[in-house]
């Protein structure tokens, strides 16, 4: 959970005062962890669950901050977005039911936040990313209110200098531009805390670092963004994107990203780590300091380190270590960031006890993993994990090579077991959470296969937007069942839901397998295009996408007619001819408005723009497709048109 209280840096002597006060918290930590006056002995564990909120459409709900100002329960806390909210979960000693415990804490929050959506005609999705989420929904409109996240939007913007640009390959390809850090709303997590003795530290962190790729890939729940397939996990691109800071200079001399998943193991403490930071990544945030640590130290009381707490919160890596105080006692933590949100609560029970059980056991059975793996092979394990999820080929300990799903089966499953036999679990608790990754692995379904497979399932014709919907839809109604992912049949139509809301905004219904042409492209091309796809219309675009024209089959055969002779037609350019400036609209566009648009203007087609770039087009053809698609629905399920709405929108 971030500070709220905070500002952007104005200039440089903030930031050098800040600096020195994160200079000083470090010096304050050495003296700590050589002291001993960090909390060892006791394991304690954590979480913070964070959520969607979706409305009847499925569509993100901007209603974060009327929950929050209603819902009376301090464990929840804004996040990003308008449609995100977090909550936090009680700290406890990791030992004897307290994972049934944090199940029944997550469970009362996700209903909790369940209920008070209803008020606001919402619910609540737990997933890594919302499949229904739109460019549209990205604006600094549905920034949360409060100076941290406009603070964070203004530097990153500040340092960056340009547009945040989103490059994902996966079954589909994703190239996006976008102009503020809202892409980080895309990306729920369930985030587990782990306390650690410093002088542990080292050694739990390394481990912690090469079990998260197979974690990783029996956890993938994030397949679908923007109504793309990418990464079995795509938060892990999605997220270093988001809030990449990096001029073009920086990324040419190789600075990692603010979110990353590290460059070797840690040798001696949680400092090489801290120190990393301070030395690597720019101050984004500030605050005002009013303690000196140092100081505190030497009275023998246990300073806050605001300010080595605040920028250690704006360096995402996939494991990242915290310092926390609780009960007048200071302790380190390792937070595991990579697990997604959801599929259900159980699901992330389940992933989290994977990862408290195999760091349990790995100590004793691995030793230092430093001897046994080389830290590009747990790298590449990682990004390849996010990538493939459980069919992933992983380079593992001693020179193995192995599947993920024979590694979690025959190899970290039985390790987990032990490891939280060893703090006391009940056997049947151990049961109900790693028996749900074994049969998960087994069934070979994770969140992001169920999605995938789901996808691949649905009839053809439907548009990515059709088919996000009925996942999402799918995804939501299972959720609510509580069946673990790998029980859950794929999403089909729903043929008993209202099937106006697939067709209510032009997103829904336009094609975004476009063919397009240059103002300079001969209109020879645009012809053999046209009789080549048996289109009528073809959008005439510049090289970044921006819209400048559209050209029909009824502008080629006027300058036929108007032509003297073939020659002169053949000679002619599409800028010629176009009609430039055609009547647009955008995705969220009422259907039935954009129906009307077109009789009234008496056209064919509308181009679709957003952000005066070009992302679909919508023709009369569609809205006559559209409209037999429904009689033939309504036909299916009543047998008479009687009661056939005539406004598809």
């Amino acid at each position: 959970m971030g500070d709220h209280i905070v500002a952007a840096v104005a200039g440089e002597p903030e930031a050098r005062i800040f600096m020195k006060a994160l200079l000083a918290d470090l010096t304050a930590l050495e003296r700590m962890i050589d002291a001993g006056g960090i909390e060892s002995g006791p394991a304690r564990i954590g979480a913070e669950q964070e959520m969607f909120l979706v409305d009847r459409d499925l569509h993100p709900a901007a209603i974060a901050p009327e929950i929050l100002a209603n819902i009376g329960d301090g464990r929840f806390a804004p996040e990003i977005g308008r449609f995100n909210l977090e909550a936090n979960l009680t700290p406890r000693l990791f030992e004897g039911a307290c994972l049934r415990e944090l199940e029944r804490e997550t469970e009362e929050l996700v209903n909790k936040a369940r209920t008070a959506a209803e008020r606001y005609s919402a619910d609540v999705l737990l997933t890594g990313i919302l499949p229904t989420i739109r460019p549209s929904d990205l604006t600094l409109d549905n920034l949360s209110p409060g100076p941290r996240y406009a603070a964070l939007n203004s530097m990153l913007n500040r340092l960056r200098g340009d547009a945040f640009q989103v490059h994902i390959k996966g079954i589909d390809e994703l190239q996006f531009s976008h102009d503020n850090v809202m892409l980080e709303a895309c990306c729920n997590s369930f985030q587990v805390h782990l306390q650690v003795d410093p002088e542990r530290f080292a050694s739990l962190y390394n481990l912690a670092q090469a079990i998260a790729a197979p974690i990783v890939a029996v956890a993938a729940n994030s397949p679908i963004l923007l109504g793309q397939r990418l990464w079995h996990e795509s938060r892990i691109p999605l997220f270093q994107h988001s809030v990449d800071e990096r001029s073009a200079v920086r990324q040419r001399r190789q600075q990692p990203p603010r979110v990353s998943f590290g460059d070797k193991w840690i040798e001696h403490s949680a400092l090489e780590i801290f120190r990393e930071e301070i030395a690597r990544y720019r101050v984004i945030l500030t605050k005002l300091i009013d303690e000196d640590p140092v100081d505190a130290v030497s009275r023998g009381e246990c300073p806050q380190l605001a300010a080595l707490r605040l920028h250690n919160g704006t360096v995402w890596r996939w494991n990242r270590p915290c310092y926390g105080v609780s009960d007048g006692r200071a302790h380190l933590r390792i937070e595991a960031r990579a697990l997604p949100a959801g599929p259900t609560v159980l699901d992330e029970i389940a992933n989290a006890a994977l990862f408290l059980g195999l760091m349990s056991a790995l100590p004793d059975e691995y030793g230092d993993i430093r001897t046994r793996m080389a830290f590009d092979d747990a790298k590449s394990n990682f990004f390849a994990a996010g990538r493939y999820g459980l069919k992933t080929q992983m380079a593992w300990i001693d020179g193995r090579d192995t599947s993920a799903s024979t590694l979690l089966l025959d190899h970290l499953l039985p390790l987990a077991r032990q490891g939280l036999r060893v703090r006391g679990i009940p056997d049947d608790d151990i049961e109900r959470y790693i028996g749900t990754i074994e049969r998960r692995v087994a069934r070979d379904q994770t969140g992001a296969l169920w999605a995938l497979r789901s996808w691949a399932g649905l009839p053809e014709g439907m548009t990515r937007q059709q088919c996000s919907r009925t996942i999402t839809a799918a995804a939501a109604a299972n959720s609510r069942s509580g069946a673990p992912v790998h029980e859950w049949e794929p999403a089909v139509v729903d043929d008993a839901s209202d099937w106006r809301i697939y067709y209510r905004t032009v997103g829904q219904i336009m094609s975004t397998d476009l063919f397009t042409v240059g103002p300079d492209d001969p209109i020879d091309l645009a012809a053999a295009v046209m009789e080549w796809k048996h289109i009528r219309h073809v959008p005439v675009e510049d090289d970044e996408g921006r819209l400048l024209g559209l050209l029909s089959h009824r502008d080629l055969l006027r300058l036929l007619i108007r032509s003297e002779g073939r020659n002169q037609a053949d000679s002619a350019v599409v800028r010629k001819i176009m009609t430039p400036d055609p009547v647009t609209v955008a995705p969220e566009t009422e259907t039935i408005d954009a129906i009307e648009l077109m009789r009234r203007r008496r056209i064919g087609c509308l181009p679709v723009v957003e952000n005066r770039r070009l992302v679909g087009i919508v023709t009369a053809q569609d809205f006559l497709r559209l409209s037999a698609e429904l009689i033939t629905e309504q036909l299916s399920r009543t047998g008479s048109l009687s009661t056939l709405d005539a406004k598809p929108g």
